[in-house]
């Protein structure tokens, strides 16, 4: 199937539900390999059960530290992606667009901002006032409410951002997130004092995701076959399961 119409890229969104870290990763690659053949964007989107990951430095954590993580009851998982140590769970919205850059602008600047403002665009939505900063991620004053840390080879994107809906915030006071001294973390249910759950803002974030990179989105239909997925100016969407890979 054609990877534009009208001009502009589609890209297959996946609801994976909640998944370990590490098949995460797995389904990653799975999707990072049909590149291989052609332009082939998906967005998926997750949930992990608590899982601290570390990104690429020149030193490895030290073992005892990951060890004192563990015992809190989660996993510790390494990556290939961008960034220090952060914290997925439930009430987190992990989203993993796996594109071809060349498709869209062959700059990861370019691309890492675009993600950041689509955060913004989605706060926004919820009146939050959110934010840039030197660090990357989005803000909300001093307060990170979504990590961002990607990886990009040959222009295939990987990992991606990981937005605080309903966390439980206090997995985070084990760690110093991002590896930024003196910053606190947020949610969007603190923010609004009240619950936002992930289901709830999946829709905006689909909605700002396809008007930030211009772009359109497809769902599995029934057949095996893809159709269009409308995004309503309310960001409604379709979301497709994965099959069994």
């Amino acid at each position: 199937m054609s990877q534009m119409r009208g001009g502009q890229p589609l890209v297959e969104v996946v609801r994976l539900g909640l998944v370990s870290y590490q098949e995460a990763l797995r389904l990653q690659q799975v999707y990072v390999n049909r590149h291989r053949s052609g332009p082939a964007h998906a967005l998926l989107l997750c949930e992990h059960p608590p899982v601290y990951t570390t990104g690429i430095r020149h030193k490895p954590y030290p073992e005892p530290l990951l060890d004192q993580l563990r015992l809190l009851g989660a996993d510790v998982a390494r990556a290939n992606r961008g960034g220090l140590i952060t914290f997925h769970g439930p009430g987190q919205l992990v989203c993993y667009p796996v594109l071809n850059l060349c498709s869209f602008k062959k700059s990861v600047r370019w691309y890492v901002d675009q993600l950041e403002q689509t955060v913004i665009a989605l706060c926004s939505r919820f009146a939050i006032r959110a934010t840039t900063s030197p660090h990357t991620g989005v803000w909300v004053g001093d307060n990170k409410i979504c990590a961002i840390g990607i990886h990009c080879g040959r222009y295939i994107t990987s990992h991606g951002l990981a937005l605080n809906c309903c966390t439980d915030l206090s997995w985070f006071d084990h760690i110093v997130p991002c590896g930024i001294e003196g910053k606190g973390v947020t949610s969007l249910s603190a923010e609004l004092r009240r619950h936002a759950s992930v289901e709830e803002v999946v829709p905006h974030l689909l909605h700002a995701f396809t008007q930030q990179f211009n772009c359109q989105l497809t769902e599995a239909a029934q057949d095996g076959g893809e159709s269009l997925t409308p995004v309503t100016s309310a960001g409604t969407s379709a979301l497709t399961n994965l099959k069994d890979n």
